[in-house]
């Protein structure tokens, strides 16, 4: 019998902390925590409706809601997450349909836990 190895691929997310602190700064603390809670709530919705989308269709509107989450993630500080999300737009204009799956697929581990990590990095001190 052969071996089969199994790998799982993990995430680091790299996260701008600056940018709550922005936030903080020009919106005061309550408004920013609004501001990332909505944008958290907002990039989960997206991530859902991007994965299904890729799947289900209409897939020639994949990319503006990649751009869209992008946006947002931008917003909070998710660096890595608005980067993965153009990484994807690139895999799709090349037509490279394994390199899509996989970037997608990535881009679900990224931001899952990026959300998990801004969720639990208690930023606000309110």
């Amino acid at each position: 019998m052969k071996e089969v190895t199994f790998i799982a691929p993990s995430e680091r997310p790299k996260m701008d902390h600056d940018q709550i602190e922005l936030l903080c700064k020009d919106l005061g603390p309550y408004a920013a925590e609004d501001v990332v809670c909505r944008a958290m709530e907002e990039l989960a919705q997206r991530l859902c409706q991007i994965q299904e989308q890729a799947v289900k269709g209409p897939r020639e509107d994949l990319p503006k809601a990649l751009r869209a989450l992008a946006a947002i993630a931008d917003q909070i500080g998710l660096r890595t997450l608005s980067r993965v999300a153009f990484d994807v737009i690139t895999c799709i204009e090349f037509n490279d349909q394994v390199a899509e799956a996989a970037t997608l697929a990535r881009l679900a581990r990224t931001g899952e836990k990026s959300l998990t990590e801004l969720w639990e990095l208690n930023e606000f001190s309110i």
